[in-house]
């Protein structure tokens, strides 16, 4: 729930460009969040080293991946109907496929897929990509090959991932891998581990790289990047164990913040998945010192009820959560902040629910990412809580806040008609081929007219008309920043 989920990229299989004497064919298909997304991209790296080339045809693939998502019921059920569906094809038309596993499903339903209904060749978890080419050596000796040990050293850091289906303005760089957290909702600690940082020049080479390729925004993405915390390597619940020397030269996500924007001042940089009890003032005051640090935060707050931000053990309470609002809006007037909410958490009653009305009128977000709770099997919450909110009762609340959402939303892009704002082209619009979509600093979808402008632009757009979701507008010119 940590996480945004884009359902537009559900299921995505990736291609990129053909390595020359590569003879084998891959086909890599995403679900789940950004990060899944990004280690699709290492994933591909790896095995384009191992001869492969990616293949949007699934009926050609001798090594057919799905990396895999387990926040939500929907997506595990989408998997295996995937699954299925591989299987199908390689009965039928390519029995010589071989089929695997990769992600935050690995670990929890190794056994069932590899054991019990023999549905793929090969399972590999988050940390054990580098793995791969002796995983698949296995499974061509006809054995089954599965490594789901989760790693408390591996960030993928010397690992340049290739760009899947990007469209070269845009792109991700990882910071850090796992979650220390323990939100009782919440599987991603057990699938993903011990929370780990990357090695900040490893991360400003990336970035510098990007640059030198055309790239205009990267995000920073972590399950919790506001926790980086860099000393030399190892995971952050030891950093109390760290010599004197580590900890005067560690390097906290503020920092790396202000590397990253001094490093390229042209690049802009946004950064996700925010934690309320790990956002610090100084974070706040970096984004408000630099100009290429995009005004828009996700801030997921998931309840504005203290008793159930309790049982959900987020460690921080409503009132906390006001308090770090406040210093946003006092520090970056016009920052955008975007929500991850939960209706129905167990035991959530009337007057819980009222609480998190309330919160969101005093916040009033830009957006949101909104679901009713379900119970998500090895979770804190599945093992000592019973899901005991009613199905309509879930839905009547989800309903309300969703209601509430759009109001709030609507009222933010009005806000915008009759302002003159830069935004960064990244792709035609879908409505409208003499249109481009573009995003503004805080992460809004500017809609205007092609002209002569091209995707990779820095543009400067009147706001002329809006939607809850989109601002439309007509281009003045090109921005400073080109």
């Amino acid at each position: 729930m940590e996480k945004i989920i884009d359902e537009s990229k559900q299921g995505e299989s990736l291609v990129l460009d053909k390595k020359e004497g590569n003879t084998r064919k891959l086909f890599i298909e995403s679900y789940g969040c950004q990060m899944n997304f990004s280690d699709s991209e290492i994933v591909a790296s790896i095995l384009t080293e191992q001869g492969y080339n990616t293949t949007q045809s699934l009926e050609e693939a001798d090594l057919v991946l799905v990396n895999t998502c387990s926040i939500r019921d929907k997506a595990e059920q989408t998997v295996r109907k995937r699954l299925e569906k591989y299987n199908a094809v390689k009965q039928e038309l390519n029995p010589n496929m071989k089929v695997g596993v990769l992600g935050c499903m690995a670990e929890r339903l190794k056994s069932k897929f590899l054991e019990e209904e023999k549905i793929v060749d090969l399972v590999v978890g988050p940390d054990a990509y580098k793995d791969l080419p002796n995983l698949l050596a296995e499974v061509e000796d006809g054995r089954d090959a599965i490594n789901v040990i989760l790693s408390k050293e591996e960030t993928y850091g010397d690992i340049s991932p290739v760009r899947l289906n990007s469209n070269g303005v845009t792109a991700f760089v990882s910071i850090t891998r796992g979650c220390d957290n323990m939100c009782t909702f919440c599987v991603v600690p057990f699938t993903r581990g011990r929370e780990r940082s990357r090695d900040p020049q490893s991360i400003i080479e990336e970035i510098n790289g990007l640059w030198d390729n055309g790239y205009k925004e990267v995000t920073l993405l972590g399950q919790n990047v506001d926790s980086y915390l860099w000393y030399g390597g190892g995971l952050k619940k030891d950093f109390d164990k760290a010599s004197d020397m580590q900890k005067a030269t560690s390097v906290n996500f503020a920092m790396l913040l202000d590397m990253c924007a001094k490093a390229q001042p042209k690049m802009r940089f946004r950064f996700s998945t925010s934690n309320p009890q790990d956002f610090t003032l100084d974070v706040i005051e970096t984004m408000a010192k630099h100009r290429n640090i995009c005004n828009y935060i996700h801030l997921p707050v998931q309840s504005g009820s203290n008793r159930i931000l309790k049982a959900m053990n987020r460690l921080h309470t409503r009132e906390e959560y006001f308090e770090l609002i406040d210093n946003i809006k006092r520090l970056i007037p016009d920052c955008a902040i975007s929500q991850d909410m939960i209706a129905g958490f167990p035991t959530e009653t009337e007057e819980d629910h009222q609480d998190t009305l309330s919160l969101m009128e005093y916040v009033k977000y830009d957006f949101g990412f909104m679901f009713a709770y379900s119970e998500r099997p090895g979770t804190l919450a599945e093992r000592k809580m019973e899901d005991d909110i009613p199905e309509d009762v879930k839905k009547r609340r989800l309903n309300e806040i969703i209601a509430l959402q759009q109001k709030h939303s609507l009222l933010h892009t009005q806000a915008h008609v009759g302002k003159v704002e830069e935004v960064l082209v990244e792709k035609p619009s879908k409505r409208s081929d003499s249109h481009w979509s573009a995003r503004n600093t805080q992460n809004t979808v500017v809609v205007f007219p092609k002209e002569n402008y091209k995707v990779g632009d820095f543009v400067n757009v009147k706001i002329t008309d809006c939607t809850s979701a989109t601002l439309i507008g007509e281009a003045v010119g090109y921005s400073e920043n080109n």
